[in-house]
């Protein structure tokens, strides 16, 4: 089942298994579990402290749970987690095998420390760039406690338990059967869901910090830049970020990075931050800043206010919060949202398998979702606002090509159906005959741009009429001291390495103001 490198890749990653392990398979006579069952034998054979056994009784087949033989571990998968979650399995192998987190010492012992039960089920697809970390975080802390369970479900193979329990967005998580959230989140994410008290005690410590000479907000490709620049300075450098990455996490190809030919995003971010980390840099993540107070004087020092109840201070600041996708604003939207009402055709396509989706938007994302989605689904309507479609010649070729895709122009989405409980359809306004006409669907994928992350700053900096932080070629703001950088300005063509150019002209910008000032 692995090709000749993979396998090669994984027999060296074993070798650094120290303690001996079951894997215990529960399997039925499908194909499924044969494949699984091939893959599993593969696995065993390449280390002699895994042991392989087929007499699991799990209800979930086909699964497997990872048992260290001396510990008390609760780690399975249900489903073959290959494509995205390779990795995934790779990390549960070598962790319940003995091999150390690269997790702080801090966050260990406040995963060991938390009390009570905690059983988790993840439900992911095999093609979202998003669940693993997920996946990966909770398979951890299943591993540093006991009392913690887990269990990963491939959304795609139990498609009946899906639906029963209405998952329509991945990744999905359920703590003791309850729903727990939805979308990425890291280990310190859940930490701060489920140990109530780590968010107070977070901001405290933040309080007690010495002013920064640079403190840039935002840690996507524009933050990590600038943050990375400025220490290699020799000042002091903080980098405040709601989530390490912003948007490229969810980016699922990249293929214009000059010297990478071809990456993912969530890759791409791992680098950046270990890059990061490489220099003297506090990196303070899950902190959603909510207020610039700028210096009163030439020369004093700026705050940042966080939603955590946290501030801190520096010479100067360098916003770099990024962009968001770009919701309809319609009624039914908000009420549906993770129920039908997506916004990554890479994470939730598999979910709609051989059902009828919308795609609301024409630019170069509303046409590769629906080319996308068109190989998974039944049917792709592509709703466009205007009267014509905005992506490249060669996407809309692609799309005129499929069989299962309609096309609709001159079409305004003006509301979300459902049934209370799932989307059912939506209504558009022929914007030519303003008739409104009913599309009855399971899905509606929406892809229309980006919305700068700027609402905490419309009483300080000075923002565009598109709500853009206006820059000057030095990425100054109007505020002396305070720079910008990244899809958050004024700057035009929203792309990663423009962002990483304009992050670190912003720190040069930043010291040249503190040397000056």
């Amino acid at each position: 089942m692995l090709d000749a490198n993979l396998k090669a890749q994984l027999q060296a990653y074993l070798e650094k298994v120290t303690q001996p392990f079951e894997i215990i398979a529960s399997l039925d006579n499908g194909a499924k579990s044969t494949e699984l069952k091939n893959l599993l034998e593969e696995i065993a054979s390449m280390s002699d402290k895994i042991t392989l056994r087929t007499d699991g009784d799990d209800a979930r087949k086909p699964s497997f749970s990872l048992n260290r033989i001396d510990g008390d571990i609760s780690l399975r998968f249900a489903g073959i987690p290959m494509g995205h979650e390779f990795t995934s399995l790779v990390l549960a192998l070598l962790q319940v095998g003995g091999h150390p987190s690269k997790l702080g010492q801090d966050v260990i012992e406040q995963i060991a420390n938390l009390e009570g039960d905690f059983n988790f089920e993840t439900y992911f697809s095999l093609s979202c760039q998003n669940c693993p970390d997920v996946v990966q975080a909770l398979n951890l802390m299943a591993v540093l406690n006991p009392s913690i369970k887990h269990v990963a479900i491939d959304g795609a193979l139990f498609q009946e338990e899906v639906e029963q329990r209405q998952v329509m967005s991945v990744p999905m998580i359920f703590l003791n059967g309850e729903m727990f959230g939805q979308g990425r989140m890291d280990v310190e994410q859940i930490l701060a869901k489920v140990d109530t008290g780590s968010s107070a005690r977070e901001a405290a410590k933040l309080n007690e910090k010495d002013a920064f000479d640079v403190l840039v907000i935002g840690g996507g490709p524009a933050g990590a830049a600038a943050s990375i620049y400025s220490a290699r300075k020799g000042i002091r450098t903080g980098i405040a970020a709601e989530r390490f990455g912003g948007q490229v996490l969810d980016t699922m190809s990249i293929e214009n990075f000059i010297s990478v030919t071809e990456t993912e995003g969530p890759k791409l971010v791992r680098a950046m931050e270990e890059h990061v980390r490489e220099y003297d840099i506090d990196v303070m993540n899950l902190q959603t800043a909510s207020r610039l107070v700028p210096a009163t004087e030439q020369g004093g020092l700026h705050t940042v206010e966080f939603e955590s109840g946290a501030s801190l201070k520096a010479k100067t600041v360098i916003l770099s919060t990024g962009a968001r996708w770009r919701e309809m604003n319609v009624p039914g939207e908000q009420e549906y949202r993770t129920r039908g009402v997506a916004y990554c055709p890479h994470c939730d396509g598999p979910l709609y398998k051989g059902k009828d989706v919308a795609v609301i938007g024409g630019g170069n994302s509303g046409v590769e979702a629906a080319i996308d989605l068109a190989g998974l689904v039944k049917h792709v309507t592509l709703l466009e606002f205007a009267d014509t479609l905005r992506a490249d010649e060669v996407l809309q070729k692609k799309l005129n090509s499929l069989p299962n895709v309609t096309v609709i122009k001159s079409a305004m989405t003006t509301e979300v159906v459902g049934d209370g409980s799932k989307v059912t359809g939506l209504i558009y306004q022929d914007r030519t005959t303003e008739e409104n006409h009913t599309v009855n669907l399971d899905g509606i994928f929406v892809q229309i741009g980006l919305l700068p992350n700027t609402e905490w700053l419309k009483d300080s900096v000075a923002l565009s009429k598109h709500g853009e932080i206006e820059v000057d070629a030095r990425c100054a703001t109007n505020i002396p001291g305070v720079f910008a950088a990244g899809d958050v300005t004024t700057v035009p063509y929203k792309q990663i390495i423009i962002a990483m150019g304009e992050g670190s002209k912003a720190s040069l910008s930043a010291f040249d103001h503190i040397i000056r000032s």
